[in-house]
C-alpha cells in the first residue's frame, strides 16, 4: 500500500506548475525576479502583474521577451536595470499602456531606435543612466507627453536636442562638446522650468578652454556659429549655381552606379564594381565623348558638301611613245611632197615651223589662219 501512495505523491510533486515569487494584494501584483540568472523574461508570470522586478539578470530583450511583455497589459512599473541589453528596438513596450516607471539603467545600451518607446503614453519616469548611449533622437523623447523625470547620467552624449517639458533631468557624466551644436540644449535649460540635477558637475569636455564650465552657463560664441551658418549658406548657393544639365548628368551617373551596386548585391557571384570614383570618371568621359560626336554629326553636312565640291582628276603624264604618235599625226596633216629626200624634209619642216617677223613688228603664226588673232610680242 505504501508504494502506490509514494508514486502518487511523487507524480503530484513533479506535475505541479512552477510558480514565481509574486505578492498578490487587492491593489497590485508584485513579482520579484531579480538576481535569478534569467536569460529571458519568464513566461510563467501572472498576466495581471503590475510591478515587475527583473534586475541583475542576463536579459537582452530579444523578440521572445517582446512577445512576453505584450501580455502584461496591467504593468505599471518595470525594472530591467543591470542586465545585458544592448539595443532598444522599435515597439518593444508598445502594449504597456499603463506603464509609469521604466528603469533600464546599468546596461550596455548603445542604440535606441526612434520608435522604441511607442505606446508609453503614461510614462513619467525613464532611467537610462549608466549605459553607452552616444546619440539620442529628440523625437524619441518628445513622444513621451507625460514624462517628468529623465536620467541620462554617465553615457557618451556630446550633443542632445530636446523639446520636451521635464521637471527633472540628469546629464552629468557625459563628454559634452560646448560648441554650436550645444546651443539648443543650453537655451532650453535656461528658458524652460526644468531642473538639472548635479548642475555643477555637468561640465564641458570640449573645447579645453571650457572644460571646467557648466554646460548651462558655458560662454559659447554665437558669432562663430553665425559665421559658420553663413559659410554653409554660401556653399549651398554656389552649389545651386551649377548647371542643371551637369547636375542631371551626375545624378544619372550616380543612379546608374547605385543600380549597379544593387545588382551586384543581388547577384553575389557577379564581379565587384570597383571604386566608385573611377566608375563616375569613366561615365563622365563617356558623356563628354558622346556630346562631341553629336556635335560633329551636326556639323558633318557642311564638311560633306566641301568634300563633294573638291572633285579633281589626276593629270596624266604623256609617255614618249604617246608624244611620238601625236607628233607623227601632226606631220601627217601637212601635204606630202614627192621626190624629196630626208634633207629636203628637214628643210620643209623648218620652213613650215618658222615664225616670220613681218615689217610691222608682228610674228606671223603659220597655224593661225585669221590675221586678227595674232598676238603682240
Amino acid at each position: 500500500m505504501k508504494i502506490p501512495w509514494l508514486m502518487i505523491w511523487i507524480g503530484a510533486l513533479f506535475s505541479k506548475p512552477v510558480t514565481t515569487d509574486c505578492n498578490i494584494t487587492s491593489l497590485s501584483v508584485t513579482c520579484e525576479e531579480s538576481a535569478k540568472n534569467h536569460s529571458s523574461i519568464p513566461s510563467s508570470l501572472s498576466k495581471n502583474v503590475t510591478k515587475l522586478y527583473l534586475s541583475n539578470n542576463n536579459i537582452t530583450l530579444h523578440d521572445t521577451d517582446k512577445k512576453v511583455l505584450q501580455l502584461f497589459i496591467n504593468l505599471t512599473e518595470l525594472y530591467l536595470n543591470e542586465n545585458a541589453i544592448t539595443v532598444l528596438h522599435n515597439n518593444t513596450f508598445c502594449n504597456l499602456l499603463k506603464l509609469t516607471i521604466l528603469d533600464i539603467s546599468s546596461n550596455y545600451i548603445s542604440t535606441i531606435e526612434q520608435a522604441a518607446f511607442t505606446g508609453l503614453n503614461q510614462l513619467s519616469k525613464l532611467y537610462l543612466n549608466h549605459n553607452k548611449i552616444s546619440q539620442l533622437d529628440s523625437d524619441t523623447i518628445t513622444g513621451l507627453k507625460n514624462l517628468m523625470i529623465l536620467s541620462l547620467q554617465d553615457n557618451l552624449l556630446k550633443y542632445f536636442d530636446v523639446k520636451a517639458s521635464f521637471k527633472l533631468i540628469t546629464l552629468n557624466g557625459n563628454p559634452w562638446n560646448c560648441s554650436c551644436g550645444l546651443l539648443i540644449l543650453q537655451k532650453w535649460l535656461n528658458t524652460s522650468n526644468v531642473t538639472m540635477e548635479h548642475e555643477n558637475d555637468t561640465l564641458c569636455a570640449y573645447p579645453d578652454v571650457l572644460n571646467k564650465s557648466s554646460i548651462k552657463t558655458a560662454p559659447i560664441q554665437k558669432s562663430d556659429c553665425d559665421s559658420r551658418r553663413g559659410s554653409i549658406a554660401i556653399t549651398a548657393s554656389s552649389t545651386s549655381a551649377i548647371s542643371p544639365k551637369i547636375i542631371a548628368i551626375l545624378t544619372s551617373s550616380l543612379n546608374s552606379s547605385n543600380n549597379n551596386i544593387r545588382s551586384n548585391a543581388s547577384h553575389p557571384g557577379s564581379p565587384p564594381l570597383g571604386k566608385t570614383w573611377a566608375f563616375l570618371l569613366g561615365v563622365l568621359v563617356f558623356v563628354l565623348s558622346t556630346s562631341l560626336l553629336i556635335f560633329i554629326a551636326i556639323k558633318f553636312p557642311l564638311w560633306y558638301h566641301y568634300l563633294v565640291s573638291y572633285n579633281h582628276r589626276r593629270l596624266e603624264e604623256y609617255e614618249p611613245e604617246m608624244f611620238d604618235k601625236e607628233f607623227t599625226s601632226d606631220l601627217s596633216t601637212f601635204p606630202s611632197i614627192s621626190n624629196t629626200n630626208e634633207q629636203d624634209s628637214i628643210v620643209v619642216f623648218e620652213q613650215t615651223h618658222t615664225f616670220v617677223l613681218d615689217e610691222d613688228g608682228f610674228i606671223e603664226d603659220k597655224y593661225i589662219d585669221d590675221p586678227g588673232l595674232t598676238e603682240e610680242v
